[in-house]
C-alpha cells in the first residue's frame, strides 16, 4: 500500500482517482512553482489533513467511494477556511455550483487550461496564508492579553515569557534590565502573579521619583518623632510587601545610605524602622529594575558593587523595541484596538504616513511610546501624521489584514530600492532569508521583477 504524502509544507493537495491525470496535474503545478502532492482518494487525504493545513485542496467531483462534494463537506467541517477547488465535467456543473454556494472556493469545468487552475490556486493559497496569519495574530494577542501586555513573538520575548514562568515560584530576587518604556514593571507583575505570592501584596516604588530625604522613610517606615514632621507611626513599603513582592524601579537612583540598608534587608530579611531599635522580620521577594547596566563600572557610578552582586543572581534583560521590530505590527494592532475601545471610537484606517512611522521610527520610548502613539491614532490626533477616519466599507479588511498589506508594501519598496538584490534587501528589512522567501510566496511577490536591466 502506497503511503500518503506528508502535508507539511504543501501548497496544494490534488485528489483524483485517475492516476495519470493526478500525476500530470501535480507535475504541472510543481512546474508552476507550487509545492503539490497527489492523493488517490478522498479518504487518503482525510487521513492526513488537519485544520492547520496551510494550502488549498483540488478535487475531482466524480470519484468512487467518497466523491468530491462529500470531501468538500468533510473539509468544511474540519476547517471552514480551507480553500477547496472542485474539478467537474459539464454534467456536474449544477452540483459544483451548489457546493460553491455552500462555501467551496471555486470550480473548474473540464477540459481546462493549466493557467486557469494555477491562477485560481495562487489566489486560494494567498487567501489561506492570510487566514492563518490572522488566526496566529489573534491567538498571540489573546495569549499576551492574559499575560498583561507581554506581547510579541520574537525569540527574545518568547524566551522571556518562558523564563518568567520558570522563575515565578523560585524564591530568588530578580534584577530586570531595560530601557525606559520596555515593560520592566510588567515583568515584575508577571513574576508576582504567576508565583505562590500572587494573593499577597505587590508593592511598587520608583526610587527616582522620591527625594533622598524621603526614600528611607518610604522604604523602612518610621516611628513617631523619628524626624521633624514624623507625628505618627508609618509602615514602610518593605514591611507592607511582606508575604508578597516588592518592586523597586529605577534602582540606580537610590541614595547610597538607603542602599546600605537595602543590602541588609536582602541578606537578613529584616528591617529596622527609622527611630526604632527593634528589628522586624519580613518575608518578601524583591524585583529591582534598572535602565543602566550596573555590571559596567562606568554606568554603575556610585551604586554599591556589593548590592549589585547580591541582586545579580538572576538578571532578565528586556530588549528595546528597535531590536524587536517584527513585534511592532502585533503590538500596535493590540494597542490601537484597546485604545479604540477605551475611547468609544471605531478603529481608524491607517494612513500611509502612519504606516511609515511604525516602520521608520526608532521608538526611543519603546513600548510606552508605541502605546501613546496608538492612543493618538485612535483619537485622530497623530500630529502631522494624518489619519483617515474609518469608512463603512473598511470593515472588509481586519486590522491584521491591513498590517499584512503594510508588510507586503514594505517588502516591495525594499526590493525596488535595492533593485532586487536579495542580500541588500535582507539587511534593510532585518529578517532571515527563509522568512523573506516565505513572505514573497505569501504575498505573491516576484523578486526578479525588481532586478535592474
Amino acid at each position: 500500500m502506497t503511503r500518503a504524502p506528508d502535508l507539511a509544507g504543501l501548497d496544494i493537495a490534488f485528489v483524483d482517482d485517475d492516476e495519470d491525470l493526478r500525476e500530470a496535474n501535480v507535475q504541472a503545478l510543481q512546474i508552476a512553482g507550487f509545492k503539490a502532492a497527489a492523493f488517490a482518494s478522498a479518504g487518503a487525504l482525510l487521513a492526513e489533513i488537519g485544520p492547520g493545513f496551510a494550502g488549498a485542496v483540488v478535487s475531482d467531483v466524480r470519484m468512487p467511494g467518497m466523491d468530491g462534494i462529500e470531501l468538500f463537506r468533510r473539509l468544511k467541517a474540519l476547517d471552514a477556511d480551507i480553500p477547496v477547488v472542485l474539478i467537474s465535467g459539464h454534467a456536474d456543473i449544477a452540483m459544483a455550483v451548489a457546493a460553491m454556494n455552500e462555501g467551496a472556493y471555486d470550480f473548474i469545468a473540464k477540459p481546462y487550461a493549466g493557467e486557469r487552475l494555477s491562477e485560481t490556486l495562487r489566489r486560494a493559497v494567498e487567501k489561506r496564508a492570510l487566514v492563518l496569519e490572522n488566526r496566529r495574530l489573534r491567538a498571540l494577542t489573546a495569549s499576551a492579553e492574559k499575560e498583561e501586555g507581554l506581547i510579541g513573538e520574537t525569540p527574545a520575548i518568547s524566551r522571556l515569557r518562558q523564563t518568567i514562568h520558570d522563575l515565578a515560584d523560585v524564591e530568588v530576587d530578580v534584577l530586570v534590565l531595560g530601557e525606559t518604556g520596555t515593560g520592566k514593571e510588567v515583568v515584575a507583575n508577571l513574576l508576582h502573579r504567576f508565583g505562590r505570592r500572587r494573593d499577597k501584596p505587590f508593592v511598587a516604588l520608583n526610587c527616582g521619583a522620591l527625594p533622598d530625604s524621603v526614600i528611607e522613610g518610604e522604604l523602612f517606615g518610621y516611628e513617631p518623632g523619628a524626624f521633624t514632621g514624623a507625628q505618627k507611626k508609618r509602615i514602610g513599603r518593605i514591611e507592607h510587601a511582606s508575604g508578597g513582592t516588592l518592586f523597586l524601579d529605577e534602582l540606580e537612583s537610590m541614595p547610597t545610605s538607603a542602599q546600605v540598608k537595602l543590602l541588609r534587608v536582602l541578606e537578613m530579611r529584616e528591617i529596622t524602622p527609622l527611630g526604632s531599635n527593634d528589628t522586624r522580620k519580613v518575608d518578601l521577594r524583591v524585583v529591582a529594575a534598572t535602565k543602566v547596566d550596573l555590571g559596567d563600572p562606568a554606568q554603575r557610578g556610585d551604586f554599591r558593587e556589593d548590592l549589585y552582586y547580591r541582586l545579580n543572581i538572576v538578571t532578565l534583560r528586556l530588549p528595546p523595541l528597535r531590536e524587536r521590530r517584527r513585534d511592532i505590527p502585533l503590538l500596535f494592532a493590540h494597542f490601537l484596538g484597546r485604545a479604540a475601545r477605551k475611547y468609544g471610537r471605531e478603529v481608524p484606517r491607517l494612513d500611509r504616513s502612519v504606516e511609515r512611522h511604525l516602520v521608520e521610527n526608532d521608538w526611543p520610548g519603546n513600548v510606552r511610546e508605541l502605546v501613546h502613539f496608538a492612543e493618538r491614532v485612535a483619537l485622530g490626533l497623530a500630529g502631522d501624521l494624518p489619519i483617515t477616519a474609518a469608512r463603512e466599507d473598511a470593515g472588509a479588511l481586519s486590522l491584521p489584514e491591513r498590517l499584512s498589506a503594510i508588510e507586503a508594501n514594505l517588502i516591495r519598496e525594499a526590493l525596488e530600492a535595492h533593485r532586487g538584490d536579495v542580500r541588500a534587501t535582507l539587511e534593510a528589512l532585518g529578517i532571515p532569508r527563509k522568512t523573506f522567501y516565505d513572505k514573497l510566496a505569501r504575498y505573491g511577490i516576484t523578486r526578479a521583477a525588481y532586478e535592474s536591466e
